[in-house]
């Protein structure tokens, strides 16, 4: 049965970029360490996002963060959620935004849609009997868990502590939810721990 799983990496102090984020600096200043574990970790880091990888039929993401992924720095081939170089089918990826763009370098895999509940809606209907992950930005993260749509909570907290950029969770008062841990990896890059969010 298809879950909602909310993955993403995140600092010790909870941001998940760092701060000056724009086209050419996807992660802003000093994110880069966040992913390290994706770029340069251990076999436990590599088999986190193969299972992951492979357990995903659609993805759900922001229109800041298509932005990035769609410019000239951004996605290729073999770089991205669930990039396949052999040719395989990658996953479906809705992304929520007022304002779809007039056209996207990377294709047809990107379907625009008005909200964080249309996207899970319609991933859901395409995922199959695989996950929907909800990959980013922060934000659309966060609404997606304030409005109850996660059943799972994936955070892969790196090493560092980056002081300012985009929160995961907001510094405003928001709504509460409670979690249970289900699995804790530990590698010397990053503490990847997924929660089952309790309903």
């Amino acid at each position: 049965m298809s879950r909602v799983v909310v993955d993403i990496s995140v600092s010790v102090d909870g941001f998940v970029t760092g701060p000056n984020v724009g086209l050419t600096n996807g992660l802003g200043d000093g994110g880069m360490a966040l992913h390290d574990w994706v770029f340069h970790g251990t076999e436990a880091d590599q088999a986190v996002l193969d299972a992951a990888f492979e357990a995903t039929g659609a993805v759900v993401q922001g229109r800041n963060l298509f932005d990035i992924i769609d410019g000239p720095d951004g996605w290729d081939d073999n770089l991205g959620y669930g990039a396949k170089p052999t040719g395989e089918v990658n996953p479906p990826i809705f992304v929520v935004t007022h304002t779809p763009p007039a056209k996207t370098r990377l294709g047809d895999r990107f379907t625009f849609v008005g909200s964080p509940a249309e996207a899970v809606e319609r991933a859901l209907e395409v995922a199959g009997d695989k996950d929907v992950c909800v990959m980013g930005g922060g934000d659309i993260c966060h609404q997606v868990l304030a409005a109850g749509l996660a059943d799972v909570l994936r955070l892969h907290v790196a090493s560092v502590v980056l002081g300012d950029g985009t929160r995961l969770f907001p510094a405003s008062p928001a709504a509460g939810f409670g979690l249970e841990l289900v699995e804790a990896v530990s590698t010397p890059s990053a503490q990847h721990l997924t929660y089952k969010v309790v309903k």
